[in-house]
């Protein structure tokens, strides 16, 4: 008889736990050699040891999520800025891409024609967007964002999705038209004199 501690939950479950890993029954290979444990007898005890001692915090954190960044790369090239005229603006894009060590990245579209603007960095953290390339304004908030977009890489387009926030999942966006709209500057008027 080993020694178990049975513990009853409320649930009606019943918990055993052995008091002590020598009340654990040795298997062997060779019923002569029952006093020797076999490395394979000993490594179970021990694995069953620090799986009943260990009482810590987890070590391993899952990552919150995965890049987007060859999602990204991808729509650039097949979709954003495909074809020999754009291979120039295309390259120097990517460039700008491989050098960033970000793990989200949105791209910017002048309107629902999809005609790519720029590139930025986005921070789900802090739901902070900053360009990294090409023209637009440096940051984009949540008040200027209009429609959002995700890269179909079967189809090798850019499709509008339903959403109204911004999250990981988004690959482009565009924001609202009149931002688009450069601010002149006030310059005062030249008075004509009578001759």
């Amino acid at each position: 008889v080993w020694p178990v501690a049975v513990t009853s939950l409320s649930s009606g479950f019943f918990v055993c736990r052995v008091e002590s890993l020598e009340a654990l029954p040795i298997l062997s290979r060779n019923p002569s050699r029952s006093t020797d444990r076999d490395w394979e007898t000993a490594s179970a005890a021990s694995s069953l040891a620090s799986v009943a001692e260990y009482t810590g915090p987890k070590l391993f954190k899952e990552p919150s999520s995965k890049s987007n960044k060859p999602i990204i790369h991808n729509a650039i090239s097949h979709c954003c800025l495909a074809g020999k005229v754009n291979e120039p603006h295309k390259n120097s894009i990517l460039e700008e891409l491989e050098k960033c060590d970000s793990n989200h990245y949105i791209i910017l579209f002048r309107d629902a024609g999809c005609q790519f603007r720029a590139l930025y960095c986005y921070y789900p953290d802090t739901e902070e967007i900053y360009k990294l390339t090409g023209t637009g304004p440096k940051s984009i908030t949540k008040k200027m964002i209009d429609k959002l977009y995700k890269y179909s890489s079967d189809r090798k387009q850019l499709n509008l999705i339903p959403a109204k926030t911004m999250s990981v999942s988004v690959d482009a966006l565009t924001i609202h038209n009149h931002l688009w709209q450069p601010k002149r500057p006030s310059v005062p008027k030249k008075t004509q004199t009578r001759k």
